[in-house]
């Protein structure tokens, strides 16, 4: 279908497109689960209003669908709308997180060489205690056993009393990583970045499920705020904004707690 004059913008063009078909800013809502208040603000191209990012090009994107325009077709034409500042980082969000998820895989890799290094001169203690204490081991077997059983006792301080187990950290009892449970109560547009890679993008119906795991980060962009429903790391998450509203937001393991339920 003809985009039509490039000197309209992109979102006079989405609701020319609209009124043509005869389609109402609710019943597009009800479809894409896109505000209606989101919507009039690409209408508009009212950026102010509008949550940026690769979640403003997802709502082009289903706004473009609704109404029979090419979607890419569509998001470039509005980037090239933008401020210049604006414009590099809408059009290449990609990028950003190829950045962070390349730097990631070398804090890995780094972990990964040191563990080695560490472990190698272990490995090389085991097997010369292992092949150099065989023979001794063999002339224990001969040795006379003992009827009575020595029985191990606890470690004592130096008054002689029995030593308490060492406390464990605190770090150390920490949920390792990130776990997400998403279970929307009504139909919601949902997009999810792990530690950087887009896991998942799209519409999620009630009664749909979906469990995601990070090492280190989860970012979302929520169409309904009030149908997203989620736990972490098996505790109930707190509503992330009210009924309608987008939200964008990154969970970490500094501000989990922040993200729970009490």
């Amino acid at each position: 279908m003809p985009q039509g004059s490039p000197a309209r913008t992109v979102g006079a063009r989405l609701r020319e497109a609209r009124e043509k078909r005869g389609v109402s800013l609710r019943q597009i809502a009800n479809s894409t689960r896109i505000s209606v208040m989101s919507l009039e603000a690409l209408e508009r191209s009212d950026l102010s209003r509008l949550p940026g990012g690769i979640f403003t090009k997802a709502f082009i994107r289903a706004y473009a669908q609704e109404v029979g325009l090419d979607p890419d077709r569509t998001i470039q034409d509005f980037i090239a709308e933008l401020p210049p500042a604006v414009a590099m980082a809408t059009a290449h969000p990609a990028a950003l997180e190829d950045g962070e998820k390349l730097d990631s895989d070398r804090k890995a890799v780094a972990t990964a060489l040191r563990l080695a290094l560490v472990s190698l001169p272990i490995i090389g203690l085991v097997i010369y205690y292992g092949t150099h204490r065989t023979p001794a081991r063999g002339a224990e077997s001969h040795a006379p056993a003992t009827d009575t059983p020595v029985a191990q006792q606890p470690p004592v301080g130096a008054a002689g009393t029995p030593l308490a187990p060492a406390a464990v950290p605190a770090a150390a009892v920490r949920a390792s990583g990130l776990s997400m449970e998403i279970s929307p109560r009504a139909r919601c547009w949902v997009s999810v970045n792990t530690d950087g890679e887009q896991v998942f993008s799209g519409l999620m119906n009630a009664g749909d499920k979906r469990v995601i795991h990070a090492k280190e980060q989860i970012a979302l962009n929520v169409g309904d705020a009030g149908a997203f429903v989620y736990t972490l790391n098996g505790r109930a998450g707190k509503a992330l904004g009210a009924p309608g509203e987008a939200v964008s937001t990154r969970i970490t393991l500094e501000n989990l707690e922040d993200f729970l339920k009490p």
